[in-house]
């Protein structure tokens, strides 16, 4: 019965431990990486939503339509991500510097990455498209963690982590 006790205890207590929450930007930084990023992305982001799946060896990137019918925002998405998982691969990360700035956290480590040292495959989805970012160097993975929480915050009107319920990342 002991046992039991101890049991239930520890669950008790790993549920109730609170999950890392990226903190959101102030709204004025909202607003302004919205207008910053509507020249960048040609997608609407009032009508996507942006998910960041942190993973062991990078993370993946996915942005979705929140109605799976609007084929149009479909296709931007998808024209979007092939486009810069194309520059990436190239080590060409002035885009989300276009948006977030130069100081974006994990950016500069990601621009100086070699060819080839970080894995970047594109993927269509049904109702959007991913990137996958993976890597076996420890200081390109957390560059990846840091790049993915600073997207977070600064998109946190239109994007989740994937520790969220949301109905699209199921």
């Amino acid at each position: 019965m002991k046992k039991l006790t101890l049991v239930s205890a520890l669950i008790i207590f790993l549920v109730s431990l609170p999950i890392h929450a990226v903190e959101k930007a102030n709204e004025q930084r909202l607003d302004e990486v919205v207008q910053r990023g509507s020249k960048v992305m040609p997608f609407n982001l009032e009508q996507t939503t942006h998910i960041f799946s942190k993973t062991t060896n990078g993370g993946v990137q996915q942005v979705l339509v929140n109605d799976p019918a609007n084929v149009e925002q479909i296709k931007l998405i998808r024209e979007h991500l092939t486009k810069i998982s194309h520059e990436f691969q190239q080590g060409d990360f002035s885009n989300p510097a276009k948006i977030h700035g130069d100081t974006m956290p994990g950016l500069e480590e990601l621009r100086k990455a070699k060819p080839n040292q970080i894995d970047i495959v594109y993927k269509e989805l049904p109702n959007g498209a991913e990137i996958n970012y993976s890597t076996d160097i420890p200081d390109l993975i957390k560059a990846i963690h840091q790049w993915f929480d600073a997207q977070l915050s600064d998109h946190a009107r239109h994007a989740i982590s994937e520790h969220s319920n949301h109905q699209m990342h199921k």
